[in-house]
């Protein structure tokens, strides 16, 4: 009977397990792994540029990428709810942007309680309970922004800041970056003003304008996103403004690039969305591989000007393939 029994629970399991195999066989087309790779949102180019660079590492790999994210990078509650829904869904590994620095925290974990690799890129959170971070280093993102912006104004007069959203920690490290520099090395360039554009560029341009009103000698503005960033070169056009106010905003949107060549915008800090939705699926492959990835990829900054845009190194970052 015992005899019996053992043999039962041994077709059992080989039925589980296989059926198990055959469920995750059947995820991808051709047996392929699935990465699910979840940015903040999906509005801004940042976010297209991150997934070209994920579909070419898809491409490189013989992967499949699930792509989906939540319309308003705000979305906290909905950033988590793709998250536990890929995780439902059995992928392989997960790479995911984090909307909210604590807020993704407990579905972080509970993608190492499962044994999905998850890798962190663009903004981090406050957790080591995943296999690498991939992103820029932020702050030095921000030490560059400030050193810009004062030198444009030559190192004296009022500036103010839009910055991005409460919670997001790549924003507040450029924030900190920005703001602890000007104390540090420019003590006559003082801050008047900083205001939230809640990573709409609609709410970035009334705050703009809000301290435009507020503080109408303002010398130069930093945007810390390209939401950010967008609001505040409208607003700046909007009070006929434009070149007297000096502009130092962060990423590349073709708009963005168009107010650089127009003189709106006097310098951009530029990161590598496309490295960063490519390393990211590579980092998570060597971890579902029984690799180790590296903890932390800084993919990089880089300050744009009118005078260094049409330089190919600068080309290529900011029309990349």
């Amino acid at each position: 009977m015992r005899s019996k029994n053992l043999v039962v629970l041994g077709i059992v399991a080989a039925i589980a397990v296989g059926g198990a195999f055959w469920l995750r066989s059947q995820r991808g087309a051709g047996g392929r792994l699935v990465i699910a790779v979840i940015p903040k949102g999906t509005t801004h180019e940042f976010w297209r540029t991150v997934h070209a660079g994920a579909m070419a590492a898809a491409r490189e790999k013989s992967v499949e990428i699930l792509w989906k994210g939540p319309t308003r990078e705000s979305d906290y509650a909905g950033q988590i709810a793709i998250v536990e829904n890929m995780l439902d869904r059995k992928v392989d590994g997960i790479v995911l942007a984090p909307t909210h620095a604590e807020s993704l925290v407990p579905v972080i974990r509970r993608a190492k309680n499962a044994g999905v690799p998850l890798v962190v890129f663009d903004s981090g959170a406050r957790t080591r309970d995943f296999v690498s971070f991939v992103a820029t280093d932020n702050r030095a993102g921000g030490v560059a922004a400030a050193r810009e912006l004062a030198r444009l104004i030559g190192r004296r007069g009022p500036v103010a800041m839009v910055k991005t959203q409460p919670g997001g920690a790549s924003t507040e490290e450029r924030e900190a970056g920005f703001r602890e520099t000007l104390a540090r090395e420019f003590p006559d360039v003082r801050i008047v003003a900083e205001q939230y554009g809640m990573s709409l560029r609609e709410r970035s341009l009334a705050v703009a304008t809000d301290i435009l009103t507020a503080h109408p000698d303002v010398a130069g503005f930093f945007g810390s996103n390209e939401s950010s960033t967008h609001g505040v070169m409208l607003a700046v056009k909007g009070r006929g403004l434009a070149g007297r106010v000096k502009v130092v905003g962060f990423d590349a949107s073709e708009d963005q690039l168009r107010a650089l060549q127009d003189g709106l915008v006097h310098a951009l800090v530029v990161q590598n969305p496309f490295r960063m939705g490519h390393d990211g699926v590579v980092a998570v492959l060597e971890a579902i591989r029984g690799r180790r990835p590296e903890r932390r990829v800084d993919t990089g900054v880089t300050l744009v000007t009118r005078e260094n845009l049409e330089t190919p190194p600068i080309l290529k970052l900011v029309h990349p393939r």
